[in-house]
């Protein structure tokens, strides 16, 4: 799977291994509570939410899921030279990625790697079902502290 240019620059930038020639490496998370899919993390990213679960309460139930979920269910891959990864063949069938067209959408500190159609089924609906909801002229920047 070919990661978008832009989104690779970013992720060269987040990998503080990375220079001129190497590869740039990420993770990539697939967890249960992901359901349709997957999260890609830059490693500067990935190693901030790991530092955040130690800091947990140790023995705590909660630690223990979190860990699983995001700790557990994440892999480390590298970039190739042309801009492609190779996902395992366990989380391409968990999207149904076997075969068709996927779609990456940047959310601020990660990016998801959807199966196009279910895409539109799920996050496309889910939005215009929301905005549906909102009165007339409403603006989702309203919802923003500070601006």
């Amino acid at each position: 799977m070919s990661i978008p240019a832009d989104f690779r620059r970013v992720l060269e930038a987040g990998d503080p291994d990375w220079t001129e020639g190497l590869n740039p490496k990420i993770y990539l998370q697939f967890g249960d509570h992901l359901k349709d899919n997957l999260r890609v993390y830059s490693v500067n990213e990935f190693d901030r939410i790991y530092a955040q679960i130690r800091a947990m309460p140790s023995g705590t139930k909660e630690k223990q899921m979190v860990s699983r979920l995001y700790l557990g269910q994440s892999m480390k891959l590298e970039i190739d030279r042309d801009g492609r990864i190779v996902m395992p063949i366990r989380q391409r069938r968990k999207l149904g990625l076997e075969q068709g067209e996927v779609l990456f959408m940047g959310v601020g500190d990660y990016f998801e790697i959807w199966k196009a159609d279910t895409f539109e089924t799920t996050v496309g609906q889910d939005a215009a079902d929301w905005l549906g909801e909102q009165p007339e002229g409403f603006d989702p920047l309203s919802l923003v502290g500070g601006l």
